[in-house]
């Protein structure tokens, strides 16, 4: 579980998840745009929901590694729909392997055309 730092709170989300999130927010302010985003959440009460980000060129969100965390909220759908919508940023860098290699990427089994 990583916790993602956004403006003066913070959420707990999957290592998968966060990851995605992060690169897309990137590609997001390379390409000087803005979009929303939900992802799946563990709550203060320690349930399941769904946060709704505004990322984009202003955004300084950063995440921390989470020890001794509850079960990852995965959602395989949303990280995929923020693969696809980086790689439609950044077509020319799909992979990028060098960064949070604490994290693993996911088998996908999609193209991204």
């Amino acid at each position: 579980m990583r916790r993602i730092h956004y403006a003066s709170g913070s959420v707990l989300t999957g290592d998968r998840t966060c990851k995605a999130v992060l690169r897309y927010a990137r590609a997001l302010a390379e390409a000087s745009t803005a979009d929303v985003v939900e992802i799946p959440v563990v709550t203060d009460a320690g349930s399941r929901a769904y946060a709704h980000f505004l990322i984009g060129p202003a955004s300084q969100i950063f995440s921390t590694p989470v020890p001794d965390s509850p079960d990852e909220p995965l959602d395989v759908d949303v990280i995929e729909h923020l693969e696809r919508a980086t790689y439609r940023l950044q077509p020319s860098r799909p992979e990028w392997p060098d960064e949070m290699t604490d994290v693993p990427d996911l088998d996908w089994d999609f193209s991204f055309d």
